[in-house]
């Protein structure tokens, strides 16, 4: 009989994930029920995009009213993004993710019988709370779960985003059909709650505690069941290494220390990922999210068509989401998101500079270019790229920082673009935000460090947690 190999360390449980040729089994349907919180959270999003328009007609909502309304739950995530992954650093990364779909399900369900704005509000502040805490947990889990030569897989986020979009697009012109009316919106934001119910139930029963958490915490033999439990790898549980007795000497990683995030090794890193994640958000929630809108102008004034057209371009990102596997793995996250904002600039210069000029076919292909770029690259990337670029003690955070400034350009889009819509008109809004991909491009040229690509990122994942990063440029572990 082969001797088991032993855990002494978060090391040994990385060695031991990294060795993995595939994810299968049991891990693969754990793997993407995490991905299934990423679904939700794209598909609350497109909820409410879809029925902006009958909701704001129904309650007689003023612009300011509307503006609250799409800026609520990414405004939210400002605060929980940092304060999920504080959370899944004190008490692993499950609790977190099962608390989310909670307040997702108590969100729709408040919005969907909601009789007035103020009802409606509130539950896009729960839906808030649910999307800033999945996010930075789920990427966390998901890098923690997946071998490091699978990394790249982790892009297939994006992939999902749109499928979530797309498919809440159609369910809505089911509704439409059904001749629900005005309260086509209800159904929308209300089949939400019943996702959000599919997935707590499914990830109650289903999801592990991250192996490497607990190594991380001295609970050894907790990280062998888990192993077991999700891989099938049979492994003796050792000494605590010394990494796990530091961090019990130091305590938690919490928000006081996130400044590490911004010391040694680790201020590259998290200038890019944070840079990444602020370029994609601000430019996709200024222009993705506003599809319909951009389809109305394209094809005419129907709902209808509108949301088709929604659909026809989301189902490019869903391409685009796809190919971003395979750009991440053969250029590297830092050159794909390059080459995405540099897409992203030509399609919004051109959009600026042809809107209303050009025969429908031309309308047409440059917001796809838009949504393949954005997807292919920094759409993708922006979240990936923090979870693959911190060691285990610190990615929760990590994570949950990036997230932060990311739905704090998601904010930033959704506002800014309705009021520089206003002023110039959609022609000069594009010329506007053409500005932010060319910053995204100007840093990802400028920064140099890759998880993919660069040397020595998957070392030292034992690194103590008083100082990981400062101490040793080595210290941060792509996967562990």
């Amino acid at each position: 009989m082969a001797q088991r190999p032993g855990v002494n360390g978060v090391a040994d449980v990385v060695a031991l994930i990294d060795g993995l040729g595939r994810i299968s089994g049991r891990a693969r349907v754990i793997w993407y029920l995490v991905f299934g919180g990423l679904f939700l959270d794209a598909y609350s999003n497109a909820a409410l995009s879809a029925g902006l328009g009958p909701m704001t007609a129904q309650m007689e909502l003023s612009s300011t009213q509307v503006s609250v309304l799409t800026a609520t739950a990414p405004a939210l995530a400002i605060v929980f993004n940092p304060l999920g992954g504080w959370l899944a650093t004190r008490i692993g990364r499950v609790p977190p993710l099962l608390l989310a779909k909670v307040f997702a399900l108590a969100g729709a369900l408040l919005a969907a019988f909601a009789g007035g704005f103020t009802t409606v509000w509130l539950g896009r502040v729960l839906v808030g709370v649910a999307y800033g805490i999945d996010f930075a947990v789920a990427m966390a889990l998901l890098a923690e779960y997946t071998p490091k030569k699978l990394s790249g897989r982790l892009n297939l986020w994006q992939a999902v985003w749109y499928v979530a979009s797309t498919s809440n697009l159609a369910l809505a012109l089911v509704f439409f059909h059904l001749d629900v009316g005005s309260d086509i919106w209800r159904w929308s934001v209300g089949s939400a709650g019943a996702v959000a119910l599919a997935l707590l139930a499914a990830q109650a029963v289903m999801l592990s505690e991250s192996p490497a958490w607990l190594a991380g915490k001295g609970r050894l033999a907790d990280a062998v069941r888990s192993l077991d439990r999700i891989y099938g790898i049979k492994a003796e549980a050792g000494t605590p290494a010394a990494s796990a007795r530091a961090a019990e000497r130091h305590g938690d990683v919490g928000m006081r220390q996130a400044g590490v995030l911004f010391k040694g090794a680790y201020l590259p890193r998290t200038v890019l990922s944070s840079v990444i994640s602020l370029g994609q958000s601000m430019q996709y929630f200024a222009v993705g999210w506003y599809l319909p809108l951009i389809s109305l102008a394209i094809f005419g004034e129907s709902f209808e068509k509108a949301t088709v057209g929604s659909m026809v371009f989301n189902a490019f990102g869903i391409i685009g989401g796809l190919a971003s596997a395979y750009c991440g793995r053969r250029l590297g996250l830092r050159l794909s998101s390059a080459a995405g904002f540099a897409g992203v600039f030509v399609a919004l210069v051109l959009m600026g500079l042809t809107f209303n000029k050009v025969p429908t076919a031309v309308a047409f292909l440059l917001p796809v270019l838009f949504i393949l770029t954005h997807s292919a690259g920094p759409g993708a990337n922006g979240k990936s790229i923090a979870a693959l670029s911190y060691s285990s003690d610190v990615r929760a955070l990590g994570t949950g920082v990036t997230g932060m400034v990311g739905s704090f350009g998601s904010v930033v889009g959704l506002y800014v673009f309705p009021q520089i819509k206003d002023a110039l008109g959609l022609g000069h809004t594009f010329l506007v935000l053409s500005a932010v991909p060319l910053l995204g491009l100007v840093t990802c040229l400028m920064i140099k460090w890759d998880p993919i690509k660069s040397a020595g990122s998957a070392a030292g994942p034992d690194a103590d947690p008083g100082a990981p990063a400062a101490a040793t440029p080595e210290a941060t572990a792509a996967t562990g």
